[in-house]
């Protein structure tokens, strides 16, 4: 488990390794912190600029994992959890650094303006969602 705080201050990601095929890491589960083609949103939970620096950060610790495993994310093209997303379900992370995903290549300055300045609309029932997701009423 990696804690990749920026969607959300308790975001995760997880590090898969199948000991049958050896002691490396094979895949990335990343959540809502990294999607193909795109990166988490920072302004559900609020304080969106500085969620995004925390996304930031969390996606250099991501990107100092060997380039050749695969990420999973949560979503791809159509959900509104980020903007820019790919359909396609999978990649690397060579080919969302080097090829696919700006985001990943913009200092932290640049990346959180970027990030928090085109969030899409938050969805219709975010408040309910973020009281049923605490355990609230």
């Amino acid at each position: 488990m990696i804690h990749t705080p920026g969607h959300t201050p308790e975001s995760i990601c997880l590090l898969v390794t199948d000991l049958r095929r050896g002691a490396d890491p094979w895949f990335l589960l990343t959540g809502d912190t990294l999607f193909v083609g795109s990166v988490g949103r920072p302004d559900l939970p609020g304080h969106e600029r500085d969620n995004a620096q925390a996304l930031h950060g969390s996606l250099q610790r991501l990107l100092a994992l060997p380039g050749d495993i695969e990420i999973y994310p949560a979503h791809f093209a159509g959900s509104a959890c980020g903007v820019g997303m790919s359909g396609k379900p999978a990649s690397t992370l060579t080919f969302e650094k080097r090829r696919w995903n700006e985001a990943l290549t913009l200092p932290v300055a640049t990346f959180v303006d970027k990030v928090a300045g085109t969030v899409p609309p938050k969805p219709v029932e975010m408040d309910a969602i973020l009281r049923a997701n605490r355990g609230l009423p």
